[in-house]
């Protein structure tokens, strides 16, 4: 049985803590944590496998706005995807997705693209209007690839990218999913600038030198190729979140969803299996219920408060622990007891697709 080759997956994690209990139930709320004004902002997530079954999924940290006016922002800290050992098994080893500042010897990115910090937040504002956005630098590798450099191994980049939404009342819902210029490897070896896709248009790319995200036995680099589409979050459902990230009457939703789908062939170019991963990068929503209006704006005008009354996200980590089944939609992992599980085993995947092939022994 053909199979990925992987060490026991680990399960990523992101955490929110109860946020209606501790310091915040000593203060007043602004909004109500179940059924109130609420955003959500992360920087990339993924999933491996057909939407709804058992693969692996690697969620990051995710933002959620506070109960009280002001915002959850991303840590600087967090500049790729996998991070660690235990998000690496998780993701399956090959793939690397970048989004934060570099170091010259480990620029990922086409020339002129210049380092910078993200700037990814969830927030409420004093209107109790919820917001959210996500703005960064993207580029996925493969590292299967075995290239020199960093950005040898680079297959799509997405230079200024930004996604935001703004719930200011229920006829007036707003995202915007935009980026300046995007880098596709090209047929001759060299990252070159495609046109973006405007509107819920497309990207549609064929036959790029991309392997699967995991070692797959007898899988060869020469005969391998994937197909990418690239194009804008739309719906709620098309989200790759924990089951805590949740929606509302009235939801905005945008991003980038990266849909790849490798077909694995061995060295005689006979086809092995065919895998599926999707990427949504810059994931944001933010959501309000029927009825909302939002409060006076203060009489300066400001800005809203640049902190949190209290703690809205804890950087992800991993677990060695099977989890749950997904639900129907293949968009969402449980909710625990102030945790949201954020992965399933990648190992679950090997045992899936390898039935499409039948051989005598493993």
């Amino acid at each position: 049985m053909t199979r990925f080759v992987t060490k026991a997956a680990a399960l990523a994690v992101a955490v929110f803590p109860l946020v209606g209990v501790g310091v915040a139930g000593a203060q007043a709320q602004a909004v109500d944590e179940k059924t109130g004004p609420v955003s959500f902002a992360n920087i990339a997530s993924v999933r491996i496998g057909d939407e709804g079954q058992r693969g692996g999924a690697l969620i990051t940290e995710t933002q959620r706005s506070p109960l009280l006016p002001g915002q959850s922002k991303l840590g600087a800290d967090r500049v790729s995807v996998p991070k660690d050992d235990g998000e690496r098994a998780t993701f399956g080893g090959h793939y690397q997705i970048d989004l934060g500042r570099y170091s010259a010897s480990q620029n990922p990115y086409p020339p002129g693209v210049a380092s910078r910090d993200h700037n990814v937040f969830a927030a409420l504002q004093a209107t109790t209007v919820p917001t959210a956005a996500a703005e960064t630098n993207y580029a996925l590798r493969d590292n299967w690839q075995g290239g020199t450099k960093p950005a040898d191994n680079t297959v799509l980049a997405l230079e200024g990218a930004k996604t935001s939404v703004e719930c200011t009342g229920p006829a007036k819902l707003s995202a915007a999913t935009a980026v300046t210029r995007l880098w596709v490897r090209q047929a001759g070896g060299g990252l070159g600038i495609v046109p973006v896709p405007g509107g819920n248009a497309g990207l549609e790319l064929k036959n790029l030198r991309l392997g699967p995200p995991g070692d797959i036995t007898n899988a060869d680099r020469a005969t391998t190729v994937s197909d990418l589409r690239l194009t804008r979050v739309t719906a709620f459902g098309q989200l790759i979140r924990q089951d805590g990230w949740r929606g509302g009457d009235h939801t905005a939703v945008a991003g980038w969803r990266v849909e790849i789908t490798t077909h694995v062939k061995d060295a005689q170019g006979a086809a092995l299996q065919d895998v599926k991963t999707n990427i949504v990068l810059g994931g944001v929503s933010c959501s309000i219920p029927n009825g909302f209006v939002a409060k006076a704006a203060a009489p300066t005008g400001g800005p809203a408060a640049t902190q949190a009354a209290v703690p809205t996200q804890v950087p992800a980590g991993y677990l060695g622990a099977a989890a749950p089944a997904t639900d129907d939609d293949g968009s969402r992992v449980p909710f625990g007891i102030g945790l949201l599980f954020g992965g399933v085993f990648f190992a679950a995947v090997a045992l899936l697709l390898g039935r499409r092939r039948k051989t005598g022994s493993d």
